[in-house]
């Protein structure tokens, strides 16, 4: 059987951009980070889970722009292991906010449904932020353009391949 069409992108962007990880199709769905720990044997703070935000450019209220079709993506690779402070995060990287994008603004922006956004492979450039917290593992996994494939890198080639800026993504204690 073939790849599907996401999958065979992602196999292309991936050895485009020197990736050496292991691309694995696996035989259900792994749209959440504990099922994709669970189907790969690994602990979940070992998955790199690609949040797509939308941040808005103005108040939408100012522009005329209730519908967020002005808004940004912004990709966020964090930990399985961890719950993302929006606000804490937006402050941070110096947005005015992280909005949760929705299914047809993630399509949009990365050509991929949510639950297998992976970190490369979009129609265009996202800036991109990682957590930190990712670098203790020897070996991550993350999605590979669908929800049932996911491949295995490590924390400097993925942000090698993304040009990830670190940023904590927990609040601040």
């Amino acid at each position: 059987m073939s790849d599907h069409p996401s999958i065979a992108r992602f196999r292309a962007e991936l050895e485009a951009r020197g990736g050496t990880g292991e691309v694995r199709v696996l035989p259900e769905s792994v749209h959440t980070a504990a099922l994709a720990a669970e189907a790969l044997g690994c602990e979940v703070g070992a998955i790199a889970n690609s949040l797509l935000f939308a941040v808005p450019a103005q108040d939408p209220r100012t522009t005329g722009d209730p519908d967020g079709t002005a808004d940004t993506p912004l990709l966020l690779l964090t930990s399985g292991a961890h719950r993302v402070d929006t606000a804490a995060v937006a402050r941070r990287i110096g947005v005015p906010a992280l909005r949760r994008a929705s299914p047809e603004f993630v399509r949009r922006h990365t050509g991929q449904v949510i639950g297998g956004v992976s970190p490369i492979a979009h129609p265009a450039p996202v800036p991109t932020y990682l957590d930190p917290w990712l670098r203790r593992h020897p070996v991550v996994w993350a999605a590979a353009g669908h929800p049932a494939a996911v491949f295995s890198t490590t924390v400097e080639e993925l942000q090698r391949m993304t040009g990830a800026v670190e940023v904590d993504v927990e609040p601040a204690t």
